[in-house]
């Protein structure tokens, strides 16, 4: 079943808005570097400037791979695996004390959420790319 009409143009919509986010999430792993590795050595990330580098540059291939319909399937399902790990790694909110659990937690949510929602729309867009270069999978 194609998805077709305004469920396409829906779908547009969700692709340029997530992968837009995501991008820009990425382009902030650059443009925040020295802050994000502090963070990820205090996490304890055995690299951590080439952790925070190295995320950054899979977030922004993924993100606009998603909005430009560039191996979509694959950005998508790669961003959606990253975005978990990330939430299990950097916000471990069952391992940290009370006065930082509520924000751990709340990041870790919002990365499961930014998680379903990369799975919906390689799910959906596996189906249906209404514009974009529609290269592979």
């Amino acid at each position: 079943m194609a998805v077709t009409g305004i469920e396409s143009v829906l779908l547009l919509v969700a692709r340029l808005l997530f992968g837009g986010v995501i991008a820009f999430m990425g382009l902030n792993h650059f443009l925040q570097s020295a802050e994000m590795t502090g963070y990820a050595q205090y996490k304890g990330l055995p690299t951590p400037r080439l952790s925070v580098l190295a995320s950054g540059v899979v977030l922004v291939l993924g993100g606009l791979g998603i909005v430009a319909g560039v191996f979509p399937l694959i950005s998508a399902v790669v961003v959606a695996g990253f975005i978990l790990v990330s939430a299990l790694t950097m916000h471990d909110f069952w391992a940290v004390d009370d006065d930082r659990r509520q924000d751990e937690l709340t990041h870790f949510l919002k990365n499961v959420v930014m998680a379903g929602g990369a799975l919906a729309i390689a799910a959906l867009g596996a189906q249906s790319w209404a514009i974009g270069l529609g290269i592979g999978l």
